[in-house]
């Protein structure tokens, strides 16, 4: 570990491993580069948005058995979003990257090339999401067949701490991520653009093992945040109170274009969709600034009204934003899907259609798309049911990326049981998500009279819809019955009626014990 002053304002920056080459002063934000024997201010790095990320510099955790602390952040931007890259040292000394974007976490290293089969990795400009990319064999004779997700080019906007390259605000990055069920990777071409900042480093000499083209390899996995065990994470108090601080403290933005009152949450979201003019701004910055204000639509009254609160599994969410989608087709279904939010949970979904409800989670571990008509997922083979391609014909409230009326998507459903996989692909990213049913009773336990349950439908049924006081109420009564049919025999041969009562009495109670522990897992 090494501390040294800041050339610029003279405060303390620590350099903790000896492979780091810059830091970005905590005060002044001044980006300092380690030479040999000193330490160069090449200017100042721009601002992060503070969102609402619980991580921050010196969070630590374990993962794979090494424990870890954040010592330095970037934050990315690209027109729909942003996401933050965390730099992380172990207790070996070796640097790793833990992406947090969406509430989703990622945890990967970089790969020595030599260490790579002798394939040709594609050229960034040759990929799109849901390409493919084969890497040979891993050591149990499986095929390493990763599936390509997102296809981003994006610009640093901001950094902290201390970082193993140089970069400044304003650097281009292109970056492939590739996932295989749990795995992730990530293929950043970066250095295939150049040194368009100023501050980062010639790109590297060819390896006799890249083909036609170099970029840095990275490789990992999904993680959630609890598998991490995280210590020094940011309270919910101070992650409102940051990004309201960064905000300006609004809760409730006034409309650029028609003075509308927008609620939304801080920190959490970058776009928002007035409700009433339709227009669209950009809150990802201090200021919100009126992207394209739409011609007036129809108005769209949801079943769940924005800033509706419901508390799901002992967790409350907020009704953040819903978007109303159609299908391209001569027969055009509709559908409606709200965005929730939980600053500790992160985002669910809720989609309303004419059949019934249902409650989605966008995947970490993606489904093996193993033939045209088939998924597997955690032992579960789902089947093909529809291909088709979605269009957005109206938006309202806030998201966590760029959403705009006439936004298509690549739509393929896969069902199992009452379970269900979508798997939806734009230009740029694919994402996998599963959906269960919903009942107006959940409904209604979760939003209470928020939610008109009367005009909800019921959908189709389940075993999981519990009666009322739960299946162990039924199967109280009926041991009662087998009682009450059973008591000339228990009172005349207590020996076997009574082990056949007992044993009838554990076969009723043990699967209604199951059911209701099912329906509450379900609910929650």
């Amino acid at each position: 570990m090494n501390t040294i002053a800041c050339p610029n304002c003279g405060a303390p920056v620590t350099f903790r491993s000896a492979a780091s080459v810059m830091a970005v002063c905590g005060f002044c934000n001044s980006t300092l580069i380690k030479d040999a024997d000193a330490v160069r201010n090449i200017g100042r790095m721009g601002d992060v948005l503070e969102d609402f990320s619980p991580i921050q510099i010196n969070t630590s955790g374990t993962v794979d058995g090494r424990s870890f602390t954040v010592v330095g952040r970037i934050q990315l931007r690209y027109p729909a979003g942003f996401w933050n890259e965390w730099y992380v040292l172990d207790d070996h000394g070796d640097g790793a990257w833990l992406s947090d974007g969406s509430g989703q976490y990622t945890f990967t290293r970089e790969v020595d090339r030599p260490s790579l089969p002798n394939i040709a990795l594609p050229a960034f400009e040759a990929l799109a999401p849901g390409a493919p990319l084969n890497l040979g064999k891993a050591p149990d004779g499986s095929v390493l067949l990763f599936i390509a997700g997102d296809i981003r080019s994006a610009q640093c906007t901001g950094g902290q701490g201390e970082l193993p390259f140089t970069v400044g605000a304003g650097y281009a990055a292109r970056v492939a991520d590739f996932r295989r069920g749990g795995e992730f990777l990530t293929l950043d071409y970066s250095d295939e653009v150049g040194d368009r900042s100023g501050f980062r480093p010639s790109p590297p000499e060819p390896s006799p093992n890249a083909g036609g083209s170099t970029p840095t390899v990275y490789r990992g996995r999904s993680v959630t945040l609890d598998e991490l065990k995280p210590q020094l994470l940011r309270d919910p108090e101070t992650i409102t109170d940051a990004a309201g601080r960064v905000k300006g403290k609004v809760t409730n933005l006034e409309c650029p274009s028609c003075g509308a009152s927008i609620a939304f949450s801080p920190g959490a979201t970058s776009h928002l969709l007035c409700q009433t003019c339709h227009a669209s701004l950009d809150v990802a910055g201090p200021v919100a600034e009126v992207l394209a204000a739409a011609k007036r639509v129809e108005s769209v009254r949801p079943t769940l009204p924005l800033g509706a609160t419901g508390t799901i599994g002992a967790v409350p969410y907020l009704v953040i934003g819903f978007m109303r989608r159609a299908e391209i087709s001569d027969e055009a279904g509709e559908w409606t899907e709200y965005l929730l939010y939980a600053s500790q949970r992160g985002f669910l979904w809720l989609i309303e259609t004419d059949e019934g409800w249902e409650r989605a989670q966008v995947l970490d571990t993606w489904p093996f798309w193993y033939t045209a008509d088939r998924a597997l997922l955690a032992g579960d083979s789902y089947e093909k049911l529809y291909d088709y391609q979605a269009v957005v014909k109206y938006a309202a409230g806030a998201f966590n990326w760029r959403v705009e009326v006439g936004d298509v998507d690549h739509v393929t459903d896969f069902s199992f049981g009452n379970a269900k996989l979508s798997a939806e692909a734009d230009e740029a990213e694919l994402t996998w998500s599963r959906s269960t049913p919903v009942t107006a009773s959940d409904l209604a336990q979760w939003f209470g009279k928020q939610v008109d349950t009367s005009a909800v439908p019921s959908g189709p049924p389940s075993l999981l819809d519990r009666p009322p006081g739960g299946y162990r109420q039924v199967a109280k009564w009926l041991t009662i019955l087998l009682l009450a049919v059973n008591a000339i025999p228990i009172l005349f041969s207590p020996g076997r009626a009574v082990i056949i009562v007992i044993l009838a009495t554990v076969g009723l109670y043990f699967p209604a014990w199951l059911m209701d522990k099912a329906a509450a897992e379900k609910t929650g």
